[in-house]
């Protein structure tokens, strides 16, 4: 059974994303890794080359900015990567720039790609989400954060990347036959300082928007002032994947949130009351399939 890793960044220092912690993560079940490279405005791809293992694939490329109306452009960088997955791989383990997959899960993750190889009807496994926000001691707890998405699939080249590269699809806009791992992604994208969450709130969104709303939504300002935009949070108690202590280390703002204060609608609690009857009233992008 052959994996392949596969991602892309562009501007990963400027925006301060932990894509060589991204990467690291998921190399020990790797056979290879392909990540497009986006012409930067910083040294990232001097970052990416300077990660010394032998399994990495880098891909250059530059980003059609034209195509930044729903984030468009993502999935175009995403299907780059994919592309040049070699085509004896059989399994493509996708990670964005801001996710982290802790150690513990790997074994799971690599027991299920084996046990689900030959079952023809599985396209990709599904895995849970934790939404880190504010700084590494809080996670999202409400639904406005994704909880579920496909992060390995087939190497099948009639999948690819769909809309804004948050998920995949197949043929004619298909969704794609999962299963469940027990494993969960660690989503680090709303964890930097507020001057850089700032930076990122203004670019990012060009990918999704015009002008006229950027400067009609994003707040002016240096900094990202996180309590005005925070929405239910809950304490994590864990551990992070090791990847990721240095730069924990290394945090230089302060963020405490009172857990207390709910600001849970009750359109979310009922939510959540129909989820707990086994009513799921949530968008899925996948359709959920039996393990044999």
């Amino acid at each position: 059974m052959k994996v392949t890793g596969f991602t892309f960044i562009r501007n990963g220092i400027k925006y301060d994303y932990p894509i060589v912690e991204a990467i690291k993560s998921i190399l020990p079940i790797c056979d290879e890794f392909v990540i497009a490279v986006g012409n930067s405005e910083d040294e990232t791809l001097n970052l990416i080359q300077n990660i010394s293992n032998e399994k990495i694939k880098i891909i250059e490329t530059v980003w059609d900015d034209s195509q930044r109306e729903n984030g468009t452009v993502l999935a175009i960088e995403t299907n780059k990567a994919f592309k040049h997955i070699s085509k004896d791989s059989d399994w493509c383990f996708y990670i964005q720039g801001d996710e982290v997959i802790h150690e513990k899960y790997l074994p799971s993750i690599k027991e299920a790609m084996s046990k689900h190889q030959n079952q023809e009807n599985v396209d990709g496994l599904l895995f849970k989400y934790l939404h880190f926000y504010g700084s590494y001691d809080y996670v999202g707890d409400s639904s406005k954060w994704y909880s579920h998405e496909i992060r390995v699939i087939k190497n099948n080249p009639k999948i690819y990347s769909y809309k804004d590269a948050q998920g995949f699809r197949k043929n004619e806009n298909e969704k794609l036959n999962v299963v469940d791992v027990e494993a969960w992604v660690y989503h680090y994208g709303w964890v930097k300082d507020p001057k850089s969450m700032q930076e990122k709130q203004l670019n990012f969104n060009k990918y999704w928007h015009d002008d006229q709303w950027i400067e009609e939504k994003i707040a002016p300002g240096s900094v990202y002032e996180y309590e005005k935009h925070v929405s239910v949070l809950k304490k994590f108690k864990d551990s992070h994947p090791e990847v990721m202590q240095e730069r924990i280390k290394r945090i230089n703002w302060k963020f405490d949130h009172d857990i207390s204060i709910s600001r849970r609608s009750l359109k979310e609690i009922f939510k959540k009351l129909l989820l707990k009857l086994g009513f799921n009233v949530y968008y899925s992008n996948y359709i959920r399939v039996k393990s044999k």
